[in-house]
């Protein structure tokens, strides 16, 4: 059976981290990140959709190679064509370090906001704040 899944990333400032970036759409904070297209690796639908939201390219970061969150939560099957009842999507974010300042682009969200690195973070219950606390344990032992 088909699962969906999502890839994205998580845009951070400085090193160390001084900040984050998250897109606002109209009742939530989110990630650039969208489903992988088929024959698409993981890696190139994060970047690609990263650059459709963002227009931020590749060579505008730096990809942290050694960090990698992945969650799994249950959705409505109908959202993605596969019946009724629930599913399970899987939802993988890379990290990557802003190399320069980038103009944003914004395509399919409302506007964005670089979020200060102040841990405990308490932003979006599901996703965001699963991922920090992991990024906060990949910084904490690296």
């Amino acid at each position: 059976m088909k699962t969906p899944r999502s890839c994205g990333f998580l845009i951070v400032k400085g090193d160390p981290i001084h900040s984050f970036l998250l897109m606002k759409h109209p009742n939530r904070w989110d990630l650039p990140k969208g489903h992988v297209d088929p024959g698409e690796t993981d890696l190139e639908c994060a970047l690609r959709e990263l650059e459709e939201e963002t227009g931020i390219g590749a060579d505008d970061i730096e990809i942290m190679n050694d960090f990698l969150f992945e969650n799994r939560y249950v959705v409505s099957g109908k959202r993605y064509d596969l019946g009724e009842g629930s599913v399970e999507k899987t939802l993988r974010i890379f990290m990557g370090r802003l190399l320069r300042d980038v103009d944003l682009l914004l395509t399919e969200h409302d506007s964005y906001h670089w979020f200060p690195w102040q841990p405990p973070h308490n932003v979006q219950e599901k996703t965001i704040n699963p991922l920090l606390a992991s990024v906060e344990d990949y910084l904490q032992n690296r």
